[in-house]
């Protein structure tokens, strides 16, 4: 029996060594179709020619389970000759089309910056964290409202947040990031150290109805459940929280907000460091509607959709890994009007000025459908 399985295995190692000649042969196949192509000025990809082939070699199978295997077999021979033909253009100095202004540093002397909520908000917090306390700053009812001030030029960056550490993301600004063309130049990372504001004249045991972003409120979830008598009620934000409880003057109201916001408002801290995680962190974007990125930028977001079929998302992840680019985050939003399909978010480490990114860019265009390039930074 031993013998029969030895023998087995020298046969699959000599299968193996002629899978591996016939790889080698067919890149340098691919690689002179990669020449023939720049040479007359053809695309890469064809779309059409590669479905064609895999129907025709999974038409071979006599099984589903041969049938399922060659057509992922040769899906992904298929997507390697194409990562074998980008490289070939960027050696042969083929520029994708990548837009984007490469400078030496942000244009921050002067710049006027915009948040949403009001004075006080972490985003104000954001805002004097990265350009400065003197900085030219003005805030905005709704996140929105940000985005169309910077598309307008009536601003030069918009600060937004675009994850909390303990409570994901903030999905609007997704969303917008996908819709409006504005582009992502920075990121910074504020510590978010949340208390529970009142009156002056006002006690914990006196609360009912607590004010603040829905965020805030998934961050301080816990909080609220031991305080059961405590009524969670969103609004816009959370210094626009300690405003209201200030303006309305009930001692049955209190606000979820910064230390800050109560030394601006005329609050009491009635409690401190409410939030799910002493580790709280919200980590928020530099927006502009200029294209461009830091020569020094490390990290790059894209978004994008993907066909409606078995697979697709596999094989696009692989244009980080063959040009060896860590792919740092995922998300999904769904697309309106579209059920159950979605536009994908991805961070990756690189720049846009090195060659694997190139590469790797070439081939999700090619792989996916509305790809952004929504900011290096």
């Amino acid at each position: 029996m031993e013998e029969d399985l030895n023998s087995l295995r020298e046969e699959i190692d000599a299968v193996d060594s002629q899978i591996v000649s016939l790889y080698k042969q067919r890149m340098q196949l691919s690689g002179q179709i990669a020449d023939t192509k720049i040479a007359s000025g053809k695309g890469v990809y064809d779309r059409g020619r590669e479905r064609e082939k895999i129907e025709r070699i999974c038409s071979m199978a006599d099984d589903n389970f041969t049938r399922t295997g060659l057509r992922e077999l040769f899906s992904q021979l298929m997507s390697m000759s194409r990562m074998l033909q980008y490289q070939k253009l960027t050696e042969k100095g083929v520029r994708g089309s990548l837009p984007f202004i490469r400078l030496d540093h942000l244009e921050t002397d002067g710049a006027r910056v915009v948040y949403q909520g009001v004075e006080g908000a972490y985003s104000e917090k954001a805002v004097i964290q990265y350009f400065g306390q003197d900085v030219d700053r003005v805030h905005v009812e709704t996140f929105r409202d940000a985005m169309n001030v910077i598309a307008d030029g009536a601003a030069d960056y918009a600060v937004l947040p675009i994850e909390n550490s303990s409570a994901g993301i903030v999905a609007q600004n997704y969303d917008m990031l996908a819709e409006f063309e504005n582009y992502i130049v920075a990121d910074v990372i504020v510590k978010i150290e949340h208390c529970l504001l009142g009156l002056p004249e006002a006690k914990i045991s006196d609360i009912r109805y607590v004010y603040s972003h829905a965020q805030a409120l998934a961050q301080c979830r816990s909080y609220l459940e031991a305080h059961y008598s405590m009524e969670p009620c969103e609004v816009e934000n959370t210094a626009v929280a300690a405003k209201k409880v200030k303006e309305d003057g009930k001692a049955n109201q209190a606000a979820i907000a910064s230390e800050v916001s109560a030394g601006i408002y005329g609050l009491k801290v009635l409690d401190r460091n409410i939030s799910l995680s002493e580790e709280n962190f919200t980590r928020f974007i530099v927006v502009t509607n200029q294209r461009v990125f830091q020569k020094d930028a490390k990290k790059i977001s894209i978004s994008f959709q993907l066909p409606h079929e078995e697979g697709s998302l596999y094989r696009l992840m692989s244009h980080f890994i063959f040009n060896g680019l860590n792919m740092t985050k995922i998300e999904s939003r769904p697309i309106l009007g579209r059920p159950w399909e979605y536009q994908f978010f991805v961070d990756f480490e690189g720049n846009l000025g090195e060659s694997a990114v190139k590469n790797a860019i070439r081939g999700i265009r090619d792989d996916s459908r509305n790809l952004r390039i929504l900011g290096n930074y």
